[in-house]
């Protein structure tokens, strides 16, 4: 079931938002300010609508203050329509810009555009920690940094992190990744291995581990 944010000021602008989107069956929870807002709920949203006029805090402070807390669409709703505002929320991590005011029609359908697009960039990417693979452009990236493999080092790696936590012996990922007719032999696993716990140790990333007499893992 999709979760929804929307945190608004004003009660009947916050009201009307919130039956508008039940009308799709989203789960809704709504707050008249940040302070309202249970933390240890915000990775469960799967989308977030701010408004950034607000008394306490405004929308811009509190999205750079969760923007590192969660991964989902973050969309402000605000009054405000010069580009320097609209510019300002999007660099503080919002998505999108809604100004006010705005039909409900336009609100939902750029609610489940967002909602469609995070789901497809789901299905297509891969977030450990800090490192995140794009599994349809086969890249791999290091808190937004694109990093540098070559095919065999990728391959390597996805496999391992697809699996996070199962021992691969040298043999298995010489098999899956190379194929039975692979030119080489298993001993070059070891090679890829130290080459790309290089590449991760520049970013201060340490995610494969040997299993002595076994081999290696995604922890």
């Amino acid at each position: 079931m999709t979760r929804i944010l929307v945190v608004d000021d004003d009660p009947d602008m916050l009201e009307l938002v919130k039956n508008v989107l039940r009308t799709q069956s989203y789960l809704v929870d709504c707050c008249l300010s940040p302070a309202q807002i249970d933390q240890r709920k915000l990775a469960s949203y799967d989308l977030i609508l701010l408004d950034i006029m607000m008394p306490d805090l405004d929308g811009i402070s509190y999205c750079k203050q969760i923007r590192s807390m969660v991964d989902c669409p973050i969309l402000f709703l605000t009054a405000k329509s010069l580009e320097s505002d609209i510019v300002e929320g999007l660099v503080s991590g919002g998505d999108d810009y809604i100004t006010k005011p705005f039909g409900m029609n336009e609100l939902l359908a750029r609610v489940q555009a967002h909602l469609r697009r995070e789901k497809r960039e789901r299905h297509s990417s891969l977030h450990l920690g800090n490192i995140r693979f794009d599994l349809s452009a086969n890249e791999i990236y290091v808190k937004d940094i694109k990093m540098s493999f070559t095919k065999s080092e990728y391959q390597i790696s996805e496999l391992l992190a697809k699996r996070k936590g199962h021992v691969f012996s040298r043999e298995q990922i010489y098999e899956m990744v190379f194929g039975f007719d692979g030119i080489g032999s298993p001993s070059a696993v070891s090679e890829h291995i130290k080459n790309i716990r290089a590449k991760f140790q520049q970013f201060g990333e340490s995610p494969i581990a040997t299993v002595w007499g076994i081999g290696y893992k995604w922890e």
